[in-house]
């Protein structure tokens, strides 16, 4: 169980002041325990990790991110869902306006996160200063929080914040300043932060994993428009810094893919940085969890509203990668990260030939509350899952729960409670492409067991950085400085390490930036990595599933209006990003 905090701060102006929407800050947690240095330190620790989940939400960042991929698409629902004033379809377009309401969240939450680290900066800095060892260690995790947030900001805006004081006006650094900026603060506490509190509280080896990050991406941070000039000289860091973590000897690869995504992922020894959820507080959401998945379908049969919202599918671009891949061999039955069977369905039961929700009664099987669990990875077809009663009970058997073929009962469609939830590859903003049934899901995250809901209290890490991006990014440094060998075994570490169930990813016997690009989208979907990698590897201004637009303007998004016209009284301070 997790120290519980009290904590009241007023959000620090980042910038001017117009970027805070809120001054009044939510109670994260609380405790009547502890006084003095000690409560000042996790006082102010708490707002700044704790927001960190917000700025992941799904309407958020995290949304951004996957929706302006080729990974993820989230269409008009049947009509009525999902509209939201047109910014998941503008996203995915990259029709993108500076007036989009998805930006703007995300520049909200991120700016706003990172005005909470330099407040925990301000109260750390002099107790650390009097020689309170435990501040010290505090801010150093605050500095490279900051540092982390501000990279986040590179990556999306091309821009990043460099202020040391809540009363002065942040100078704004692009290029290679801000790639400076990230980097010298990383460098300076990277020697000193500590090296076994991960994966909740950032350590030595998530400091080391993000110097990786910012050099591999460094080329595309100073020129965001160009072609990207990948130095040897940050090639070479990019391997220092994977090496150093490899080399600690304190990370290994998980043996189940899926284990990652699972209520105890907190002990998992492949997370090197996550967000520490372990169902204590309402903010621990699940929304990675049900975001994607079927709006008809239940994933806890002990809890009524643990239901899918029918949000983005995969693109049947993404989708046909793993084809590509694996030819004639279905993917499911080649790599064991694309699909986890976990339903019991008896052989005799798999057939529906004849049967719809109008004379299925009898067709269903049993599970307890504690024995259930929904399929993990890519779902297609007809999932099944508990069914409600015209009473909204789910339907009961003597070993627990009834589980059958879902039933559609979301949108306007001819489907609607009259035949099964069966989930179809193309989805797109057509009429028919649009339908609550269109498009493969993403089942990656496990329905926390200590969700009532789905939404709020999950158990369930969200993961930011892992073992095994440590060794992909090293083997594209290795492949982009010429060693196919040194990148190839890289490649083949992360493909064979998922030993726990079969089919265990065959070896692969070589390995060009197309076949890394791959792979990265094969380990990493549904992670929040697809855009950043596809700007890296030039895919970005590719054609995909409702996106023609192939001007590398868009490797940016806008600066949200509301942000420049806040700064308008500084002529010059803020510019809105090229193309917008």
């Amino acid at each position: 169980m997790k120290n519980k905090i009290i904590y009241t701060i007023l959000a620090a102006s980042l910038l001017l002041n117009w970027n805070c929407t809120d001054l009044n800050e939510e109670v994260l947690d609380e405790n009547l325990e502890g006084t003095g240095q000690a409560e000042a330190i996790t006082g102010a620790l708490a707002p700044a990790y704790g927001q960190v989940s917000w700025v992941w939400r799904h309407t958020n960042y995290f949304g951004l991110q996957e929706i302006a991929s080729d990974e993820a698409i989230l269409p008009y629902r049947g009509g009525t869902d999902w509209y939201d004033g047109g910014k998941f379809l503008a996203t995915h377009a990259h029709t993108i306006t500076p007036t989009n309401d998805l930006v703007g969240s995300a520049w909200n939450e991120l700016t706003k996160n990172i005005s909470r680290t330099l407040s925990a900066i301000e109260v750390l800095t002099p107790l650390a200063e009097n020689g309170n060892s435990e501040a010290a260690g505090a801010l150093y995790e605050m500095k490279a929080l900051r540092a982390y947030l501000n990279m986040l900001m590179l990556d999306s805006w091309g821009l990043v914040f460099q202020k040391e004081s809540s009363a002065e006006t942040s100078v704004v650094l692009r290029g290679q300043e801000a790639i400076n900026y990230i980097e010298s603060e990383l460098l300076s506490v990277v020697d000193v932060i500590n090296t076994n509190k991960a994966p909740g509280r950032l350590s030595q080896a998530a400091v080391w994993g993000f110097l990786a990050r910012l050099n591999l991406n460094a080329a595309v941070y100073r020129d965001p428009y160009g072609t990207p000039n990948f130095t040897t000289a940050d090639m070479d860091k990019v391997i220092q810094y994977t090496d150093n973590i490899i080399n600690s000897g304190l990370f290994s690869m998980s043996p189940e893919y899926f284990d990652l995504f699972d209520d105890d992922n907190n002990t998992n020894p492949e997370l090197i940085f996550a967000l520490d959820q372990r169902g204590v507080l309402r903010r621990e959401h699940s929304r990675w969890t049900y975001w994607s998945l079927p709006g008809s379908l239940w994933g806890r049969p002990e809890f009524p509203s643990s239901d899918g919202t029918d949000g983005p599918g995969m693109t049947p671009d993404f989708y046909q990668t793993w084809v590509d891949a694996y030819g004639a061999t279905d993917p499911a039955d080649a790599d064991s990260r694309f699909y986890k069977k976990n339903q019991q369905i008896p052989p005799e039961l798999e057939d529906l030939t004849g049967l719809s929700p109008l004379n299925d009664e009898d067709h269903y099987y049993c599970a307890s509350a504690d024995d259930y669990e929904f399929d993990r990875g890519i779902i297609r077809g007809v999932p099944w899952g508990p069914r409600k009663d015209p009473n909204g009970a789910f339907y009961t058997c003597d070993e627990g729960y009834r589980i059958y073929p879902v039933k559609q009962i979301k949108g306007n469609g001819p489907d609607k409670n009259v035949a099964y939830v069966d989930l179809t590859p193309q989805i797109d903003f057509t009429n028919e492409g649009r339908a609550h049934h269109t498009g493969y899901r993403f089942s990656k995250y496990a329905f926390s067991r200590t969700s009532p809901n789905a939404n709020n209290f999950s158990s369930i890490d969200i993961v930011l950085l892992r073992y095994a991006e440590i060794y992909l990014m090293r083997a594209e440094a290795k492949l982009r400085n010429g060693d196919a060998a040194g990148a190839l075994a890289d490649v083949n570490t992360v493909r064979t390490s998922r030993t726990a169930r079969s089919p265990i990813p065959a070896a692969l016997s070589s390995v060009n930036l197309d076949v890394l690009y791959r792979e990265f989208g094969f380990e990493f979907y549904w992670e929040g990595l697809r855009r950043t990698n596809q700007i890296r590897f030039g895919h970005y201004e590719d054609p995909w599933t409702e996106k023609s637009d192939a001007n590398p303007n868009n490797r940016l998004f806008p600066i949200p209006q509301s942000a420049i016209d806040g700064a308008s009284n500084t002529p010059g301070y803020l510019e809105q990003n090229s193309g917008y």
